[in-house]
């Protein structure tokens, strides 16, 4: 009986807790806190495609580890990471819009306006593009009350 009562009170302390907690500012890995799916950010701007960051060239920035191709593109978010850190914190710019948040692909991306933008998948970033500026503003109005939820 006891166990019983100890095991319900842990699956309340189970549920509860993650409801009452607010969503990272940064979109990162459960395990190891790893921004953005450990894709190099600057990459997007300077390669003009995703580029998978490594170990060797990570900064801790906002509580999540980011991760570069070479120690010029680490540096270079060092000196601004405002300018190459994906807007919505690397959530799903879409589901910002929508006021949720959402996992991303990294190859679903844009820059517009000098800022990245990334989203669900290829087809949740179609979506985004019928009304990029509406979306913006959407998701501006919504950013960062989405945290909340």
């Amino acid at each position: 009986m006891v166990m019983r009562t100890i095991l319900a009170a842990l699956m309340v302390i189970a549920v509860a807790a993650p409801a009452a907690a607010k969503k990272s500012e940064i979109n990162k890995s459960f395990f190891g806190g790893v921004a953005i799916e450990g894709t190099d950010p600057v990459a997007y701007f300077t390669e003009g495609r995703p580029i998978e960051g490594s170990k060797d060239f990570a900064h801790n920035w906002k509580g999540a580890e980011w991760r570069f191709t070479s120690a010029v593109n680490r540096d270079a978010f060092k000196a601004d990471p405002g300018r190459y850190a994906p807007r919505f914190g690397g959530y799903c710019a879409f589901a910002v819009s929508r006021g949720y948040t959402a996992s991303i692909d990294p190859e679903a991306w844009s820059i517009v306006g000098g800022r990245l933008y990334l989203n669900y998948s290829k087809s949740v970033k179609r979506q985004w593009q019928e009304d990029i500026p509406g979306n913006i503003a959407l998701g501006e109005r919504n950013w960062p009350k989405v945290l909340d939820d």
